[in-house]
């Protein structure tokens, strides 16, 4: 299974600069919560933002829920102060945005390491065209990069393209992405929708990601949870096929048979993995949703 696997359905940022955002998210029905420190902040705002956050998080009350940092540019005025500040105060992961290369990944690694934060793994922000070229580069860098962060939003800006229900023009981005992460055993998150009052965009949007294979999707809002949460959970029905793969193969090989027909549709080896892995996420959320 994929190393960092846990339920990310969805990834909520919190503008570090909103205590009242610091605090609500401690109730929110989310898988992950984002500390944003980056652009949601204003800048006179940055310095002020980073205590909040590490006081929040130092403090606690957030249950089960992954609690990730997303610190600004390491060659911003504030990046490796940010790094510095939250390193070690119990964070889950750390958020590097605008990683477009290897070299990226490595000077980020480093600067988090010499902060104390070396038993972090780490997430990567995909928000470029060069980035998504070099989308196999970066996620080959380290196997501690637990989930790759699709900022589409920025990508489909710099890729001059439409915003359409379909999400044509990020279909390339969105699948080459996702290829890259299953082949190097990333998570892989589908990025924001910013119509935040379009429930009914939102919803397609998450359906169509996690038809393609997507872990889950960010977002900026409360009120599009629900949608999200809802479209990457399981349903009953794909449970209950879970199951009955597993046993039926297990039944199968005890026979010496290697592959069966399971409701008229051929079942092997591949098909349990993908149950037990779905098993396993069903598990995790019934867990963090007691939480």
């Amino acid at each position: 299974m994929t190393p960092y696997l846990r339920p990310r359905r969805s990834m909520l940022y919190v503008p570090g600069c909103a205590p009242r955002y610091l605090h609500k998210a401690r109730s929110l029905k989310v898988d992950s919560l984002i500390f944003d420190l980056g652009d949601s902040v204003l800048v006179e705002n940055k310095e002020s933002s980073r205590d909040q956050i590490v006081e929040a998080v130092l403090q606690g009350g957030f249950g089960r829920r992954e609690k990730v940092v997303r610190v600004n540019d390491l060659d911003s005025p504030w990046g490796i102060d940010d790094i510095k500040a939250v390193a070690d105060i119990g964070a889950d992961a750390i958020l590097f945005p605008n990683i477009e290369s290897k070299s990226d990944v490595i000077e980020a690694l480093s600067v988090l390491d010499k902060a104390g934060g070396s038993h972090l793994p780490i997430m990567v922000m995909i928000e470029s065209p060069l980035a998504v070229l070099r989308a196999e580069e970066i996620a080959a860098a380290s196997d501690r990069i637990a989930c790759m962060i699709m900022a589409t939003s920025d990508l489909l800006t710099q890729l001059h393209g439409h915003k359409t229900p379909d999400r044509l023009a990020l279909h390339y981005s969105l699948s080459h992405v996702l290829l890259v992460g299953r082949a190097y055993k990333r998570g892989v998150i589908d990025g924001i929708s910013v119509d935040i009052k379009d429930m009914h965009s939102f919803e397609l949007a998450c359906r169509l990601t996690r038809d393609l294979g997507f872990d889950g999707k960010s977002l900026v809002h409360p009120n599009q949870l629900a949608y999200c949460n809802d479209a990457f959970t399981p349903k009953s029905v794909e449970i209950g096929h879970a199951h009955e793969v597993i046993s039926a193969l297990e039944k199968a090989h005890h026979e010496g048979r290697g592959t069966i027909m399971l409701n008229g549709r051929l079942v092997e080896h591949h098909h349990v993995n993908a149950a037990k892995r779905l098993l396993a996420l069903v598990e995790m959320t019934k867990e963090l949703e007691v939480a």
